[in-house]
């Protein structure tokens, strides 16, 4: 496959994972916002600090209030990562390699595009934003339904399989991170109810909270969240589950090319060290200091896959 084509793909399922993201994590901020209004600005520089998008907010807006907030991750053209600009670019990514996907899959991205294109053409009011983010929501489930419907398990699978648990690893990573270093304000609220709420936010913003029930039962702890989101084979959002699909795909495509590349070298050490690993080992770390070589070493993996592969041919 040229490279030029895997790196469309590739990047096609990062934008379209990305769209989906920025949903869940407005959704799970305006949850907040709306029920304890005196945490509503924290509460909205966290979802941006997460989205990684903080820098060029606040060259655009002075305070993190919730319409700028919205209308920045939702609409904002001058904003890289916001859903009508990651969408576009799924969309030009999906026409530079039309002739590898299927036509179901290349008419859930357009459909994806144009309806998306119509529901943010003018600003989302607070009272509409749900509708409009399950709007965001199914749209691109739509694409990825096409996608495990209609596709071979070839190369093109993998890349878009790649792009899909690059981008989802990364922002479960985020969510985890910011929740320790920006939510809370003070260790004197680890613990308190202030504390259970932020966590129940992140579990809702990774649309974990029901399965973490079904496994935990009702008891919600900091630990037990924790190690749902990082090393839960199970739980298809963890960092564990997408560096084993990752791990997966990339090796699907070794044995294709009877080439093993030092991504899959990578891949390898990665996976391993979820495996040799417990949750209150990584605790005694400190959780900020592991995410943060995590979400180093992911994106070392994301740059050496498109150097092995060319995305740049």
């Amino acid at each position: 496959m040229l490279g030029k084509t895997a790196g469309g793909l590739y990047w096609m399922f990062r934008y379209l994972e990305r769209s989906e993201n920025t949903t869940r994590l407005l959704d799970a901020g305006f949850r907040i916002a709306i029920t304890r209004s005196s945490a509503a600005k924290n509460e909205w520089a966290s979802v941006v600090t997460t989205a990684g998008v903080c820098e060029a907010y606040e060259q655009r807006h002075k305070v993190f209030e919730a319409n700028a907030v919205i209308d920045f991750l939702l609409r904002d053209r001058a904003n890289p990562s916001s859903v009508l600009s990651v969408v576009e670019a799924a969309r030009d990514n999906a026409r530079l390699v039309r002739t590898a996907l299927t036509r179901e899959v290349w008419e859930a991205t357009n459909e994806c595009w144009m309806t998306l294109t119509s529901v943010l053409q003018h600003p989302v009011l607070t009272k509409n934003l749900s509708d409009v983010l399950g709007t965001i929501r199914q749209q691109s489930a739509l694409v990825r339904g096409a996608l495990h419907g209609t596709m071979l398990r070839n190369d093109i699978y993998n890349f878009a399989r790649l792009g899909t648990f690059i981008e989802r690893a990364d922002n479960t990573a985020r969510i985890l991170d910011v929740k320790y270093y920006v939510l809370l304000p003070s260790i004197s609220y680890v613990g308190s109810s202030l504390d259970n709420v932020q966590w129940d936010s992140i579990l809702r913003s990774v649309s974990g909270l029901r399965a973490y029930r079904w496994m935990h039962g009702g008891e919600v702890t900091p630990t037990g969240i924790a190690d749902f989101l990082v090393l839960d084979g199970q739980m298809p959002r963890s960092l564990a589950f997408c560096h084993n699909k990752i791990h997966d795909n990339l090796g699907y495509l070794a044995r294709n090319y009877d080439t093993r590349y030092p991504c899959n070298e990578l891949a390898d050490a990665m996976l391993a060290r979820f495996r040799n690993i417990t949750i209150n080992a990584i605790l005694d770390i400190g959780l900020h200091q592991y995410l943060e070589e995590f979400l180093l070493e992911n994106n070392k993996l994301a740059l050496q896959i498109e150097r092995d592969f060319r995305f740049s041919e």
